[in-house]
């Protein structure tokens, strides 16, 4: 069993798992984590891996061989990632150009459902510039969002002055000039998340529905052991299906609307996938 996750300490909790289940489990450290999507995703690189979570909904949305293990591999709240090099202001995007490294970008998803639903930002009012594709090849950017030149980078583009706001989590660069768009912003990522009752979650692990079902069962149960919840109104780090089902609903909307996925996809679609694929029912999965 190849297993791809970010985190060195749940890397080792999942090979450890596998192993003790009688997969030959390897950890395969692939670095940045979103750098395996691609091979995972098309080729079968790994039998585990971590995903954004809107690239897990593209994938299933295309039908590719995937399948959700619901432990979140990295989540956090999202309203500090609009940054901007002027005065806070999210109405102020309203005419400007707003950079993004991939239209399907996770972060951005979430970013651009706050602006619509919160500030009330017409995303057809806003110039926005990609830099990358995404992970799932089948998928096409709308047409109007414009593609940055190429080998342009976003982080410098921003801080030269090349595009007016930058959405960016952790390729954020170092520098005394940038500010949130969002004034206060982590507190009112706290206070849309406690009305939600969920946090924005990144990341989550796949699986490959041809996995050996036993070794990936103790890989969840160890994972759901490893991940700590976290304290406040809300936790983000969700494991199970019912934890999951809130953010994970939420951005599957957020990307619907905003031209990322073809066709809905519902949580419980995923949860189908998952429990045929290991055998199980979804109480075994935190449902």
């Amino acid at each position: 069993m190849k297993i791809v996750l970010g985190r060195d300490d749940l890397a080792a909790a999942a090979v450890e798992a596998a192993a003790s289940a009688g997969a030959a489990a390897e950890r395969l450290d692939v670095r940045p984590v979103h750098k395996a999507s691609r091979g995972f995703l098309q080729e079968g690189t790994a039998d585990v891996c971590e995903l954004a979570v809107v690239t897990l909904l593209q994938a299933v949305a295309y039908d590719k061989p995937v399948a959700l293990l619901p432990i979140t591999a990295l989540g956090r709240h999202q309203h500090q990632t609009l940054v901007t090099l002027g005065e806070p202001g999210v109405g102020a995007v309203r005419g400007r150009t707003v950079g993004v490294r991939s239209w399907s970008q996770t972060t951005g998803v979430w970013l651009r459902g706050f602006l619509t639903e919160q500030y009330g930002v017409e995303l057809s009012e806003v110039d926005w510039i990609g830099y990358e594709d995404g992970h799932v090849p089948e998928y096409a950017d709308p047409a109007w969002v414009k593609r940055a030149p190429e080998g342009a980078k976003l982080p410098a583009d921003f801080l030269d002055g090349r595009v007016d706001y930058g959405i960016m989590g952790n390729e954020l660069p170092a520098d005394e000039r940038i500010r949130t768009a969002v004034p206060d912003a982590l507190t009112v990522a706290s206070e849309w998340a406690a009305g939600k009752g969920f946090a924005p979650i990144n990341h989550v692990v796949a699986i490959n529905p041809a996995v050996d079902a036993k070794a990936a069962l103790a890989v969840y149960d160890a994972l759901a052991a490893a991940v700590e919840p976290t304290q406040g109104p809300v936790n983000l780090n969700p494991v199970g299906f019912e934890a999951l089902r809130g953010p994970v609903t939420e951005v599957a909307r957020y990307a619907r609307e905003q031209e990322v996925l073809p066709r809905a996809v519902s949580f419980d679609e995923l949860v189908d996938r998952t429990c045929a694929a290991l055998g199980v029912r979804a109480s075994r999965l935190g449902g």
